[in-house]
């Protein structure tokens, strides 16, 4: 039995939506992961007593991802 057109084209939407997702997940996780370790890294260089600039720029790094998340998945 052939192929339909349409499973093709359904099959392709699928795909396209799905590497659009994942893509977005992997640039959620580096960018909340940038600022962990950039945190760490200035904790470090600066001798800071507790992970200030760790909780801070992960929470700001991660507040980040999602405006990015929701600017990317609004865009037309």
């Amino acid at each position: 039995m052939p192929k339909r057109i349409n499973d093709d084209e359904e099959k392709s939407n699928y795909l396209k939506e799905y590497s659009k997702y994942s893509s977005l997940v992997f640039q959620m996780i580096a960018i909340a992961a940038l600022g962990v370790l950039g945190g760490i890294q200035l904790d470090k260089w600066l001798k800071m007593k507790g992970p200030v600039f760790t909780i801070t720029l992960t929470v700001v790094m991660t507040l980040f991802a999602i405006f990015h998340l929701f600017r990317t998945l609004l865009k037309k």
